[in-house]
This record gives structure tokens, sequence and C-alpha cells, in this order.
């Protein structure tokens, strides 16, 4: 994007971070650490880039998604102009931001099971799927397509399978694919007025009653959702750490892998030192400082900031 002034242009850096941050977050339940790249991170030519970093379920960092503020940098180098309010000719203001399909990446990484994708609700193309068991029975087909049809009116997005496949090779097929809910329904529910709904983040088992059942597949849809992020979250926080010297940050990396956390004096030699002895880069700045200390573990330095580190996709 393109702006009148330097303010409007850093705002729009700014929206477009909280954006990548609130997507992450509240629709693909992975938490997020907000911050600004170092200059040696940042985008080539950029003024600043800010960042929001996932830690994946292997304890690795990934860089979600990126926002940069330009300055006027390249509408100076290629002489990109408008007429200003004074009807002169002056140089806008740019920014870039962006994601791309690593998001997909994260998703997998981030929830993913030995069993299988997991996937958040809110993205999940199949959000319940429904299982008729012995569909061989009278009644048990047509009891299963009017729940799904029930679902369907709800506005949740479900399919039904009646194939010939055995059920256990549908429950794992539909665990693989990481459908948020399955639906059960036999002959025995149907005589009792009720279905089982088994969640597919925790295998959470529920008994509802038919009369119940779009009120009931919501609710677990929504305790889905939040089950994936709070987990995540529990992920991030508890593989996170505090360093005090660059052999701790090393001997807690090479231990534990997640984010390690220090105070850092803002030099690219400490940077490069922390990548050739620990293995590790610079993830941000997180926008949220902690004072950690008064020097720089890498070199006694005054320290200007708390940086986070860690081994990244």
């Amino acid at each position: 994007t393109i702006h009148e002034t330097a303010e409007e242009a850093k705002a729009e850096t700014e929206q477009q971070l909280n954006c990548y941050a609130d997507f992450f977050e509240n629709v693909l339940a992975i938490p997020v650490v907000r911050g600004r790249k170092t200059d040696k991170e940042k985008f080539a030519g950029a003024e600043a880039t800010y960042t929001v970093e996932c830690m994946m379920k292997d304890r690795k960092a990934l860089q979600g998604a990126t926002s940069h503020y330009f300055g006027d940098k390249f509408s100076r180098a290629y002489n990109v102009t408008f007429t200003g309010r004074d009807n002169k000719l002056q140089y806008p203001f740019q920014t870039s931001w962006g994601s791309t399909t690593r998001m997909i990446g994260a998703v997998i990484m981030a929830h993913g099971d030995n069993n299988g994708l997991v996937l958040p609700p809110k993205i999940a193309p199949v959000q319940a799927v429904v299982l008729p068991i012995a569909m061989h029975k009278e009644g048990v087909l047509d009891a299963a397509a009017a729940v799904r049809d029930r679902l369907a009116a709800a506005g949740i997005r479900v399919k039904m399978d009646d194939s010939d496949n055995s059920m256990g090779w549908k429950c794992a097929q539909y665990e693989m694919k990481g459908v948020p809910v399955r639906v059960e329904l036999g002959p025995r529910d149907i005589e009792a007025g009720q279905c089982v709904l088994v969640r597919r983040n925790d295998g959470e088992k529920t008994v509802v009653k038919l009369e119940e059942l779009e009120a009931a597949v919501k609710e677990q849809l929504e305790l889905v959702q939040k089950g994936m992020y709070e987990k995540a979250l529990k992920n991030m926080q508890e593989n996170t750490y505090e360093a005090h010297s660059l052999e701790e940050a090393k001997q807690l990396q090479a231990e534990h892998g997640g984010f390690i956390k220090t105070m850092w004096c803002g030099e690219l030699e400490c940077e490069m030192k922390m990548k050739e002895e620990a293995g590790m880069s610079s993830r941000c700045m997180p926008l949220k400082q902690e004072h950690l200390g008064d020097t720089c573990p890498i070199c006694g330095k005054p320290a200007k900031k708390m940086i986070y580190w860690g081994i990244a996709y």
C-alpha cells in the first residue's frame, strides 16, 4: 500500500500485523508472539519488519506472517510521486505485508498428531461427519440422513459417509482428515433418541439427545477450537525459557528446544555469535518487552532490548 504520510503507513503496518495475529490465534488456534525483526532479519530495504512468531509441536519456530514499513525509500528510488495537498509533488510512504501457504504448514505442524490432521473447526472444510452404524438395519440410513440435513440447515459444514467401508476404517479416515466432530448413530441410539459425538482433538465422547443435536454439535465445535488453542498455548508457554548467559541459552536449546528469551545489546556481532554457537536465529524483539536484566548475556555490554531466539523452519 502507499500512503500520504509516514504516520498512515505505520498505522497500516501495525494494523496488518494485528490482523495476522488475530487470524492465527482466533481462527487457526495458534498462539503467536508479536514483535519486530532485527536489522539482520528484516526485509531488505525496509525501515522496519514486524512478525508473528509461532511455535510448532516439535518446539521449532515458524515465522507466521510479516508486515513491513518501507518509509519513502522505494518511492524515491523509483521516482513514484503524487501531487500533495499543497499542489507539489511528494513521495508516498509504503508498506508491504503478507503470509503464504506456510499457514497451511503451521496448522499441520502445530496441531497434527500420529493419526493425521487436527483441523480447527473455523477452517475445516467438513466440521462434522455423520457415521451410520449397522446401516444395513432398517431406518438407520434414513435417521443418519435426517441428522445430516438438520446440521446442514443449522449452518454446519457436514457430510455423511454411507460407503461400504468398515466403521473402523471410517473413523480412521476422518481422523486422518482432521474432521473436528464425528457423529455416530446406530440402531440402539435411534431407539434411545440419542447420538454420540466424538471430538477429534482429544477423543472425548459425549452422548446427546437428538432433540438437542444442533446446539450440542455447535458446542462441541467451540470446545474443539478452544481446546486446540489452549493446548498450543501451553506448548509455547512451557517451552519458552529465560537465559542469562550464552552458555545457558545454548544448554536450554539443546535440552528442550523452544524459545529462549534474553536481553540483547543490539549488536550484529552478538546475534551472529548466538547463531554460530547455539544454532539459534533471532525470532523477534517482542512488542511486549520484559526486563530480564541490564546486560547482554553474550558480550556483557548494556542491554537495549529483550529478544526471542529459536531454531526455525
